[in-house]
């Protein structure tokens, strides 16, 4: 089991590790020593704080 990092939302863990296995199943390089599933390999690398999330996907703003 892979903790989360303090002062991050249970939701906020979930979403970003899914997006980031799903980059990686695309090909993209691991920050991390990968695991033999990339969805594990992507829970490390956003519990080490490897992955964060950019201002633009964190907004509210309604895009258009």
């Amino acid at each position: 089991m892979v903790r989360r990092p303090d002062g991050m939302s249970v939701f906020e863990f979930a979403v970003l590790s899914g997006l980031r296995a799903a980059q990686l199943n695309r090909g993209c390089t691991p920050r991390v020593p990968p695991s033999a599933k990339t969805a594990v390999t992507a829970q490390h690398e956003v519990a080490a704080r490897q992955i964060v999330a950019s201002a633009a996907a964190a907004s509210s703003d309604p895009v258009e």
